[in-house]
């Protein structure tokens, strides 16, 4: 979520932020005097502990479904699915700074920070960014890196040290880095934390971004390496042209605490033309921020029957000036949305479809703030943007209770209960009208899934055929990650093949997948062991290659990867399975290759 200003308001002090789902909620000491609404500034409390749920969906830079990665979430770790998946219930989380960080080898991680609220479950889409490499340079002259944005940074010489033992770094230093854009519409979901910070006398801050940047520094081994004591950078951040007018001279600069998950403020950045800039000890993510005082407003988004718009985005936007500032979020299971605004000030509600741009609301509404707290009540969603969705899932016929349905739109991806007699429904906004979509379920107790549908949505009433959940789908795949970056064969498409290697000792099964031509990898193939080869066995991974990705000369596996397999038909039906591995190849002494792979494909043996 995200949550920006337009205009300087005088008041007591700085209201904290809190986060219900995805989106906000207040918890302030406060008082009422007169017609004000007077807030009286504490420092936070981050020591309080509640139980909290917390559900959501991982995607790439490409807005594909990550699978495999890791999410954390207090002391709990969870693996996102084939839908970019992730679901904790009733963790130990700090109150007032709940963090959820999403780890992918390849990307910076993904991290969001709520105010938890027993008995609410948050709802988080997070996009990871690539460690896209913007330059390397040499750690005793030093030198300069950018991308082709606008951000750039300038290293002094003999300033890099190893991360973990503090020791100084000679060498090449490779740097990753993406900017952020405080305008883009994507903005809610690659950001870290949620847009509140911790000012130089450590009071809670509410933030309007002017940009952002994500930098790592690496080493030719791959250790991380950082800012030596006493030394800094400087990083020039891009500042988009509709915000160039409103940006003040100098803005104060903030980095990301990975741990509280809240932005810190350190140093200044000073505008120079389109850009501003500013010194840095050490790296992270940095934000350029101006804090602001703030008013609550809440309201909750329902349907024309009362029913709640679950996990849906909204965003605030000041009627003017400074119309590009947005505040927002995604509501909560119930519908419910509380943020925190400017006062007196005079903005335009938008409830919008997951699209890949912002596109045409769903629905809109103006309102203004004065400086009282405001609830705006439900906000009834209807028209030719708005689609009621209702269908069953069924086994051989019978209905189905234990089973979940996902509902792919656009680039996004819907998880809903299924209810005990097997139906479920829904009310979800369209992109423009008529929406493609497409529906699978999967059966919670034996994890299968029936075949996919597609479907168009219309607005009103739409009731989807009835979806199977007994037998397992069809698709054929092998999914893998090699250093961070994604491949995907898929049958028919691509060329999939299963055979059983009798040649080998033990006997192994070999899978292969093949490309189609002009695809960016031309095939990947492995071989594992056999031996009591059955549904939740596990067995020894013994050779891999994927091609041209990985050398074909000298390779070799690390240790003893072990495969899971996690479904084994008979002839002619599927076996599937994932493992994790490292694979060293090329020229002595070789190059390290981390792999994760996903793969089902039909038996053919």
């Amino acid at each position: 979520m995200f949550l920006n200003q337009t205009k300087k308001i005088t008041v007591t002090a700085l209201a904290c932020l809190v986060a219900v789902a995805s989106v906000f909620t207040i918890s302030c000491q406060k008082e009422l005097s007169g017609d004000g609404f007077i807030i009286t500034e504490t420092p936070p409390d981050l020591t309080s502990r509640v139980s909290s749920s917390v559900t959501g969906f991982v995607t790439n830079e490409s807005d594909a479904a990550v699978n495999g990665a890791t999410v954390q979430f207090g002391t709990s770790t969870a693996t996102t699915d084939k839908y970019g998946y992730f679901e904790f219930s009733n963790v130990n989380v700090v109150k007032n700074a709940a963090v959820v960080t999403v780890i992918k080898p390849g990307y910076f991680k993904g991290i969001k920070t709520y105010i938890a609220s027993t008995g609410k479950s948050a709802f988080f889409r997070i996009k990871l960014l690539p460690k896209t490499t913007a330059g390397t340079f040499d750690a005793a002259a030093g030198g300069n890196v950018s991308l082709a944005n606008g951000l750039a940074i300038s290293f002094p010489a003999a300033s890099v040290i190893v991360a973990s033992s503090g020791s100084a770094y000679t060498g090449q230093v490779s740097v990753a880095a993406q900017w952020i854009n405080p305008t883009g519409s994507d903005l809610n979901r690659v950001m870290p934390g949620d847009l509140r910070g911790l000012d130089s006398l450590g009071f809670m801050r509410v933030l309007t971004t002017y940009g952002m940047s994500a930098v790592e520094l690496a080493g030719t081994s791959g250790e991380l390496l950082q800012i030596a004591l006493g030394k800094k950078a400087s990083v020039t951040f891009p500042i988009p042209a509709v915000m160039t007018s409103a940006a003040p001279a100098s803005i104060p600069l903030w980095h990301f605490n990975e741990t509280n998950g809240l932005w810190i403020q350190e140093g200044n950045a000073v505008k120079s033309g389109s850009s501003y800039v500013g010194e840095v000890s050490h790296f992270s993510y940095w934000n350029c921020d101006l804090p602001n005082s703030t008013v609550p407003l809440t309201f909750t988004v329902v349907n024309a029957n009362g029913g709640p718009l679950s996990n849906t985005f909204v965003d605030i936007r000041p009627t003017s000036p400074n119309s590009w500032s947005h505040a927002g979020g995604y509501t909560d299971s119930s519908g419910y949305v509380s943020i925190l605004v400017t006062p007196n000030t005079t903005y335009t509600l938008y409830v919008y479809a997951d699209c890949s741009t912002w596109g045409t609301p769903s629905y809109t509404q103006d309102f203004s703030v004065g400086t009282t707290a405001v609830n705006l009540g439900n906000i009834t969603v209807t028209g030719p943007m708005v689609a009621n969705v209702s269908g069953t899932v069924e086994c051989s016929g019978a209905p189905l209770g234990n089973a979940y349905v996902i509902m792919t739109k656009g680039y996004y991806n819907y998880r809903y209960p299924v209810n005990a007699d097997g139906t479920y429904s829904f009310t979800t906004t369209l992109c423009g009208g008529s929406t493609a979509v497409n529906f699978v379920a999967e059966n919670l107790s034996t994890l299968q899934a029936g075949n996919s549908i597609s479907y168009t949505l219309n607005a009103g009433n739409n009731t989807v055929p009835a979806l199977g959940a007994c037998v397992n789908s069809i698709d054929q795949f092998i999914n893998y990650t090699i250093n961070g970056t994604s491949y995907a064969l898929a049958f028919p498409t691509d060329s999939l093949y299963h055979y059983v290697n009798t040649q080998t000792n033990p006997i192994a099964s070999s899978v292969y997948g093949s490309a189609t031509p002009g695809s960016v990898t031309n095939g990947v193939n492995f071989q594992f062991t056999q031996d009591g080869i059955a549904a939740g066995s596990s067995q020894i991974l013994t050779s891999f290659f994927a091609s041209p990705v990985i050398p074909d000369s000298n390779v070799t596996l690390s240790g003893t990867p072990i495969v899971n397999i996690t479904e084994y038909g008979n002839v002619g039906e599927f076996i599937a399975g994932n493992f994790v591995c490292t694979v060293t190849a090329g020229p002595p002494p070789g190059t390290a290759y981390n792999v994760t792979c996903f793969f089902r494909i039909r038996r053919r043996q």
